[in-house]
């Protein structure tokens, strides 16, 4: 039994949110899944291919100014409030829950981003992820998905382009990203193929990963256990999962 535990650990480590590096500077409240700007820790540069997973609350008026980007698949999924999106690809959107956004900088862009509302703070989920291939041309999709489309299920938001069409928006690396809503007391199960992994980020609300207790804000790292199954307590649980190569 003992040997199975240890190996089961090996499989899968539990990441607290507490763990997490955090940016404070007035208007901007973040917490980083791996090192980003100031925050740098050795332990945390990534998995696979993510490279970042920033959990940020914008206040009321206030965002990024212009700023570049180059050779990053960025994934922004708004939760609460808006974000308005301006880039030099001359596109010009506001960003809403419900809403997924993929911007694939490619040989480099210039975008800013800002919280519209002069009342409400936003928050969103902003995912940078290494592209195969670098240099490719900009590119930019923005896409709503329905609740009902997601909730006890897993619902492929983002990710190479498959031959059948699902929806997702495309991106330029072999990750997909899912996202999943399980209402309380349900479980919702995935298959990771072998040599993958998986990332598995719990974004609002309480359950478990493969039986593990864990709480809004804190994450998992898969190897090798090909069946996840991710269950919520007695609120609804809100997953961002990532299968990656």
């Amino acid at each position: 039994m003992s040997a199975i535990a240890v190996s089961m650990e090996e499989r899968m480590k539990i990441i607290r949110s507490d763990e997490r590096g955090t940016t404070e500077i007035g208007w901007l409240k973040s917490k980083h899944s791996f090192s980003f700007g100031d925050y740098y820790n050795p332990d945390q540069m990534g998995y696979r291919s993510l490279r970042v997973i920033n959990d940020d609350f914008i206040a009321a008026g206030e965002g990024f100014g212009t700023h570049g980007h180059k050779d990053m698949e960025i994934i922004s999924v708004v939760t609460e409030g808006a974000l308005a999106h301006k880039d030099s690809m001359g596109n010009g959107e506001t960003l809403r829950p419900g809403e997924v956004q993929v911007m694939s900088a490619g040989r480099g862009i210039q975008h800013s981003e800002f919280n519209p509302s002069q009342t409400e703070r936003a928050h969103l989920f902003q995912i940078w992820i290494m592209p195969e291939t670098r240099g490719l041309i900009p590119s930019y999709g923005q896409k709503a998905f329905e609740t009902e489309a997601r909730t006890n299920k897993l619902l492929r938001v983002a990710g190479p382009k498959r031959a059948v069409d699902d929806g997702a928006l495309k991106i330029n690396q072999d990750a997909d990203l899912f996202l999943v809503r399980v209402e309380p007391g349900k479980s919702v199960q995935y298959h990771l193929d072998a040599g993958r992994g998986a990332w598995i980020h719990l974004m609002d609300g309480a359950g478990k990963i493969n039986g593990n207790e864990v709480n809004s804000g804190d994450a998992a790292s898969i190897e090798g256990l090909y069946e996840i199954v991710l269950t919520a307590d007695q609120s609804a649980a809100e997953f961002l999962v990532f299968d990656l190569k």
